[in-house]
């Protein structure tokens, strides 16, 4: 994977915690930039360590599963991307549950939540870098994803506070939609179909 894809994967990894970061701007009504940088921090922090930990974790059973890394990383990122859009469409209000408090027994929870994605595609990452994927460099890329979640999350809190949750689910379909992409594109990467 490239820097583009990286920070595509980012922007789609990072839908929940958006998501979640609207809900917030909302709940707090009027938002202070020290409030909305600390959700960052916290999205950001989570979304940033859980591929890592999931890269090692994929890395230690990698060359049981070496002849269909691939299709792992395909069906993790597509179960992924096909949950986030189900919620997406779902009935669920989340932003019922949310409430304005920053402190830290009121982030840990949602940030961990939203980052259980990330986990996951730490592991196919693991498998794309196992199977021959150039140009990824795994510490670089769990700081671009934070990095970008902590951009969108500050830019969510504000947007709640402003507009409320008008474009929630629109971002979590678009963020479903492109880790499956990326899914596809690592599959036909692998066949040769495609060479990027």
């Amino acid at each position: 994977m490239g820097l583009v894809e990286i920070l595509i994967l980012a922007v789609g990894l990072s839908m929940d915690a958006f998501a979640v970061s609207v809900c917030k701007g909302l709940a707090m009504g009027r938002i202070k930039w020290k409030n909305a940088c600390i959700v960052g921090l916290w999205f950001g922090a989570f979304q940033a360590g859980m591929p890592l930990c999931g890269y090692f974790l994929g890395a230690s059973f990698q060359k049981y599963i070496e002849a269909v890394d691939h299709w792992v990383a395909l069906g993790l990122l597509c179960l992924i991307g096909l949950n986030m859009i189900r919620e997406a469409v779902g009935t669920r209000d989340e932003c019922c549950e949310c409430d304005c408090s920053v402190k830290a027994r009121d982030m840990i929870a949602p940030a961990f939540a939203t980052s259980i994605d990330a986990l996951v595609v730490g592991i196919a990452m693991a498998m794309s870098v196992q199977s021959g994927s150039e140009g990824l460099n795994v510490l670089a890329s769990v700081g671009i994803i934070g990095a970008v979640t902590f951009c969108l999350c500050v830019l969510g809190v504000k947007i709640g506070g402003v507009f409320g949750t008008k474009y929630k689910k629109a971002a979590e379909i678009s963020g479903g939609v492109i880790l499956i992409l990326i899914g596809v594109k690592t599959v036909l990467e692998h066949t040769g179909i495609i060479n990027f």
